[in-house]
């Protein structure tokens, strides 16, 4: 039996996160951890009390066309990195200094909120169309490391 490192291990609950995400074009998970210690977890979908898109006939952007990574503001779902950030704040929890495990890489929206709440690691598990994303966390002084060889992206 081989034991998962601790980035393996995170990156596997944050991809069984992303399992309960509503999202009909890509369902993301994230998970905070601090001291080996998960403070929140995340998925993408729609706020408390709005319906899904599943439930009202389908995604804006993909009958608009709108390529991934791109109009964020026509989307109805929080993204999974900003579930996580408010399930920690509204539970008190800090998360200065975490580590925050993504199944894909952040979006430019979720970047600056990561860069905000103090995180300081960002693993992710693929990549994701925002270079703009890339460009401000290196400008913060944070990479982001993919789990399957820990090269940057």
């Amino acid at each position: 039996m081989v034991r998962p490192s601790w980035d393996e291990y995170f990156m596997g609950i944050a991809e069984l996160t992303s399992k309960r995400s509503t999202c009909l074009r890509r369902r993301v998970g994230a998970v905070i951890v601090q001291d080996k210690q998960i403070i929140a977890t995340g998925y993408n979908g729609a706020p408390k009390g709005i319906a899904h898109c599943d439930e009202i006939g389908g995604c804006r952007r993909e009958k608009l066309n709108i390529p991934s990574g791109e109009r964020h503001e026509l989307c109805r779902a929080l993204h999974a990195e900003q579930n996580a950030i408010i399930q920690a704040a509204t539970s008190g929890q800090s998360i200065e200094g975490s580590t925050i495990y993504i199944t894909h890489q952040p979006c430019v929206i979720c970047a600056k909120m990561i860069i905000n709440a103090g995180i300081r690691k960002i693993i992710v598990g693929e990549g994701y169309p925002d270079d703009l994303a890339v460009e401000i966390l290196e400008e913060a002084g944070l990479k982001i490391v993919t789990i399957e060889n820990g090269d940057e992206v």
